[in-house]
């Protein structure tokens, strides 16, 4: 009797496990996904996206000075920011502009692209990362010198300076703020000291020490 009452549950037990395993099965289809790995399977809904693409700058960014316009009309106070950006790709080539606008990031949109259509270029010499000779350059009531500085110096400057100068792609200047201090006046003073500066080559032509044919590789 007890064989016979082990055989009848086990046949009962049967049907009903092979009933759930449809299930499962039936929702696996369904979905598309398997539950272990937590991964779709073919024909599911991620199969078409494409990869990301990482957008390369060609130049580098950097905001100088932000300052905020107050307004006073009949019907109030009339608020406007104006944002100061320098621009560089650091091989020799920069750029700078102040544009303003409503809100902030407005601003400094408006003037990264009026800086990358205002672009320089800059003599660097290539030993170290610096420039052939002492200049001072002017603009206003601010006077900006620079100088010539051994490879391991850095960049001796203030903000408005440092920026123009790193993003230009020099690495050892000294430099000097003589004047008013606003940081547009410093910028473009500093643009009018990079504009005199000379090649390598040609400085040391004018000084006598270089020969135009033996060290013609030399300098720059």
């Amino acid at each position: 009797m007890v064989e016979e009452n082990k055989k009848e549950v086990k046949v009962e037990t049967k049907p009903e496990a092979k009933k759930e395993e449809g299930k499962v099965e039936a929702k696996k289809d369904v979905k598309g996904n398997d539950k272990k790995e937590g991964r779709p399977q073919h024909g599911g809904k991620h199969d078409h996206r494409r990869p990301r693409r990482e957008e390369v700058k060609e130049y580098e960014e950097r905001v100088v000075d932000i300052n905020r316009i107050s307004k006073t009309v009949q019907g109030g106070r009339h608020m406007r920011f104006s944002a100061l950006v320098v621009i560089g790709d650091k091989k020799g080539k920069y750029g700078f502009a102040m544009e303003k606008s409503g809100e902030v990031p407005d601003a400094i949109k408006k003037a990264l692209e009026a800086a990358k259509h205002n672009t320089y270029r800059i003599h660097i010499v290539k030993k170290g990362a610096t420039i052939a000779h002492e200049v001072m350059g002017k603009y206003g009531a601010t006077k900006v010198y620079l100088k010539p500085a051994p490879a391991g110096t850095g960049i001796i400057a203030g903000g408005p300076v440092r920026a123009i100068l790193e993003l230009a792609g020099l690495k050892n200047v000294y430099s000097k703020v003589y004047g008013a201090r606003a940081s547009i006046n410093v910028i473009r003073a500093t643009h009018n000291g990079i504009s005199q500066l000379k090649s390598y080559r040609h400085v040391q032509e004018l000084r006598g020490k270089l020969a135009p044919k033996a060290e013609e590789n030399k300098g720059e």
